[in-house]
């Protein structure tokens, strides 16, 4: 399987990349997050005085248990609201749409009983395309290898 390239937007260099676990849950739980869209990183790094985005290669490993949403579907709004509620799962990786603030928003409304399910499918578009990778365990971590990094200027 080849190489493709990932970014993880930061305030710092991270040549070497380990699990965060934080008291915030994320869309797909604990884990190191990166994406395919270089924008996207830019627009997480510049959350932070110095914004870093790191660049790794990335070779898939087909023995890993990876779950990945193709699509947002009944079942990507599922599990991100099964792990935004602390539930742990077993994938080493998990690959999918994000639910940026806007999304998480009516996530956390759907949740509190705000909206409906229907209502939530109807605001849930996207301004752009997100995507995301989790490497929940160190395992998945060894797909990837340190290329550079960069800060991001204005």
């Amino acid at each position: 399987m080849g190489k493709m390239t990932v970014y993880h937007g930061s305030y710092t260099v991270v040549e070497h990349p380990e699990i965060i676990r934080s008291r915030y849950t994320k869309d797909f739980g604990t884990g190191f997050y990166c994406t395919i869209i270089r924008e996207q990183s830019e627009r997480w790094a510049k959350r932070y005085d110095t914004p870093i985005v790191n660049t790794y290669a990335m070779r898939m490993n087909p023995d890993l248990k990876i779950l990945e949403f193709k699509d947002m579907t009944e079942e990507w709004l599922d599990f991100i609201i099964s792990c935004r509620n602390g539930v742990a799962h077993d994938y080493d990786m998990v690959i999918g749409a994000m639910a940026n603030d806007q999304i998480y928003n009516y996530v956390a409304d759907y949740i509190d009983g705000v909206i409906t399910r229907e209502q939530f499918w109807s605001l849930a578009k996207f301004k752009y395309p997100t995507h995301q990778i989790n490497f929940a365990t160190r395992e998945a971590l060894k797909c990837l290898e340190f290329v550079s990094a960069r800060e991001v200027m204005e």
